[in-house]
């Protein structure tokens, strides 16, 4: 008995001397602050706020110091009294500069995005193509005159326009399924890029919440709540380039704020036959605090774009002399497109640990592009120019419920369960031989798409101190329908399939400084309703098996090195062809890779940094020497030298890289690699800011978009295939006025 009564105190002395410290963190003008990190530096425990700020940690004592740190906020360190203990704590944070230091590795932080995160505020996105490129790895080629989606890749994926990659903003898909010119087509350009405030992003299909087209990773883009403040800009350069910016607070109040930006852009491009681009863009949106901790949001934006191109070119005619490298065979190629967005955002924090996010959204989308890739091989006569349209509208919605359950001592468990549901109405989807982007010589397909994707998902993460389990699972069901306007009888086909994806990660942190992680998954991309059918459903989701084991280290608190050593196998897929309205299958492939990336600060006013990626890319069902896999990337870097808060100055300077890569699957073929630098310059004073951007600072000759290509020119008695290329812009200078009040 005495040795129980022993172990009794003990446990009583140590329950005293231990205990939980309470608090909420707000900003300085009182608003919550979500997922702020808590870190107690004597036990190496740690905490998180939720939706209202309110944090709690356990294992806390008298004269534990405690860290409170969240990115662009001034880090406050208190020393625990027992006033504390009793009566909590109430942190009000202050603004700062973004900085490494700032970061804490935790195994509920994604350190990646924070890192990107200061990368976007040290150097903010400037224009609609760098918004993709600020995710590391990431490349981006554009090959139509400035209107088409630009064609992306990432991890040794020739992504095309979208198909292996989940893109999003606010919860508003981008991907479009079963669209005229390719499965999955992202145009991003309905985004203003001063609105962007974050960049959430991962790599592999490890997410539960993210579903189609997520096997390379995805990007989630969040816009601005509210303005810090109005600014007008104007900016003016090369090749007739235009574009202006207004960004207007329309109401700040206690329970409600509302703003609007508009931009409209021109350019010529430094093309022979000038693209006539011109793009304009309207956004608003509106925030209310409800009672009961409750946020709506309410946001409508609309895009129109037009556009002439002088398309791709083919190698031959450029060394025989028959056109420059800005030349053009065909240069009537361009287009139009539009669309207008409707979303409706709402949370409400239910009790401290639970939080219901809900998302509803409408889009109305039209697109008509004209092309010539071939020039005369299919029509000697009138040429083979074609065009691919469609009016499109998409319905959605999702819902989530979130809740963390603190457990005794062991861990703490918290878990997501959503249901959503999305529904594409494509009408008119058509690809057409035409003549002069008016005379219609041949419907190649033409008919209607309705495509529903209802889905379901589980996501749970343990939290055991040091170490994150994170299990979770995901269910799609798809519903395809595609009604063939071209027979001569009513031809409406359909065919459904569900997909289960399980995933799991898992993250330790021995120390605030090192973070170790390991992710695998499954995921998948749908392919367009018209292979669906045509191969009465079968092999219609091909599956991605992916894993990922890496490492995040804070060298010191200026320093920050990462790496990741990866794998993805893809099932065999079949792709439809837009382009020729045909279905391709490509076969299972493999990629491995690495992804190395470092951040350094080296003083105050000056930030570098730098990411280089090589991928090994094959198909596993051809013979070697015959399993490459056309443009996969296999090697590609990105890196730079930003300075801020130097004066009055700031500005910067980078570089994108990416190796020679074969165009064909035997590699007979190389698309040509490319280096290429820009710089950036700004003077503030006062109110206004005074900048200019260089693009291809050192005039670089380079292709931004290349293919091998089978085509056949209008004298030519034989067809050819070879590289064929749209130039990369040269020397670019412009400059640029902002005005904020």
């Amino acid at each position: 008995m005495k040795l129980v009564y022993f172990w009794v105190l003990v446990l009583c002395c140590a329950v005293m001397q231990s205990q939980v410290l309470e608090g909420k963190v707000r900003t300085q003008n009182n608003t919550p602050l979500e997922d702020v990190g808590v870190f107690n530096k004597n036990k190496g425990s740690h905490s998180h706020t939720d939706a209202n700020g309110v944090f709690v940690l356990e294992n806390v004592s008298i004269n534990d110091v405690i860290y409170i740190s969240y990115l662009g906020y001034e880090t406050t360190i208190i020393t625990i009294t027992n006033k504390n203990l009793q009566e909590g704590i109430t942190v009000s944070l202050a603004k700062a500069t973004v900085s490494l230091g700032q970061i804490v590795l935790t195994p509920e932080i994604n350190t990646l995005n924070q890192i990107v995160e200061i990368d976007l505020k040290n150097n903010p996105v400037r224009n609609s193509q760098e918004i993709l490129r600020r995710v590391p790895g990431l490349f981006i080629g554009q090959h139509a005159g400035g209107g088409k989606a630009e064609q992306i890749f990432l991890r040794g994926f020739d992504i095309d326009h979208g198909t292996d990659i989940n893109l999003s903003v606010d919860g508003l898909p981008v991907n479009m399924v079963s669209h005229a010119h390719g499965q999955g087509y992202s145009d991003l350009h309905f985004i203003i890029p001063e609105t962007i405030e974050t960049i959430d992003f991962g790599k592999g299909p490890y997410y539960a919440e993210r579903g189609d087209f997520t096997t390379a990773g995805y990007v989630a883009f969040k816009t601005k709540k509210q303005l810090d403040k109005s600014s007008v800009s104007v900016e003016y350069g090369d090749f007739n380039s235009l574009r202006t910016v207004g960004m207007f607070n329309l109401l700040d109040t206690k329970a409600s704020n509302a703003y609007v930006a508009t931009s409209l852009n021109t350019f010529d491009g430094p093309f022979d036959s000038p693209q006539n681009f011109n793009r304009f863009n309207i956004m608003g949106r509106y925030n209310y605090w409800l009672p009961n901790n409750q946020e709506l949001t309410l946001t409508a934006s609309h895009f129109q774009s037009k556009w002439d191109a002088s398309g791709q070119i083919p190698q031959r005619a450029v060394d025989a002399g028959l056109i420059g490298r800005f030349g053009a065979i065909d240069d009537t190629e361009g287009g139009n497109t539009s669309r207008t967005n409707l979303l409706v955002n709402h949370t409400k924090v239910l009790a401290e640990n639970q939080k219901l996010t809900s998302t509803a959204f409408y889009t109305h989308y039209d697109f008509e592009l004209f092309s010539n890739f071939t020039f005369f091989l299919e029509d000697p006569v009138n040429g083979d120019q074609i065009a691919q349209s469609e009016d499109r509208n998409i319905l959605g919605f999702s819902t989530a419920f979130s809740e963390k359950i603190k457990t005794i001592d062991a861990f703490d468990f918290e878990y997501t369960a959503g249901v959503g549901v999305r529904y594409d109405d494509v009408n008119d989807v058509a690809l057409s031989r035409t003549k002069n982007r008016d005379e219609i010589l041949e419907r190649l397909a033409f008919g209607n798409v309705d495509q529903i994707n209802g889905y379901t998902f589980l996501n749970t993460e343990l939290d055991f101190g040091n170490v994150s389990i994170n299990p979770s699972v995901r269910l799609d069901y798809f519903k395809f329908d595609y009604e063939n306007f071209l027979t001569e009888t009513y031809d409406n086909r359909s065919e459904s399939k569900v997909f289960a994806s399980p995933k799991l990660n898992v993250t330790y942190s021995p120390t605030n400084n090192l973070q170790l992680f390991a992710k695998t998954g499954i995921g998948f991309h749908s392919n367009d309703a018209r292979v669906v059918v045509a191969n009465s459903g079968e092999d219609i989701l091909p599956a991605a098996y992916g894993a990922d084991v890496g490492a995040l280290y804070k060298v010191t608190d200026n320093l920050i090195v990462t790496s990741t050593l990866w794998t993805l196998f893809l099932d065999q897929e079949f792709v439809y062809v837009g382009d020729a309205g045909i279905v391709e299958p490509s076969g299972k492939s493999r990629r491995l890779g690495v992804d190395f990336g470092m951040r350094y600060e080296a003083t105050d006013w000056l930030y570098l940094f730098g990411d280089i990626n090589y991928t090994y890319a094959r198909s596993t069902e051809e013979p070697e020497g015959a399993d490459f896999i056309p443009l996969a990337p296999d090697l590609t870097s990105v890196g730079g030298i930003t300075i801020n808060n130097l004066g009055d100055f700031s500005g910067g300077l980078n570089y994108r890289y990416i190796k020679d890569r074969p165009a064909n699957e035997d590699n007979s073929i190389v698309a040509e690699g490319y280096f290429v630098t820009d710089l950036n310059l700004n003077y503030t004073y006062k109110n206004i800011v005074f900048g200019v951007a260089i693009e291809n600072l050192f005039d670089t000759e380079w292709n931004e978009t290349q293919f091998a290509t089978e085509s056949r020119l209008f004298n030519e008695p034989e067809p050819v295939e070879e590289i064929h290329f749209t130039p990369g812009t040269p020397f670019f200078i412009r400059g640029k006025v902002t005005i904020n009040f």
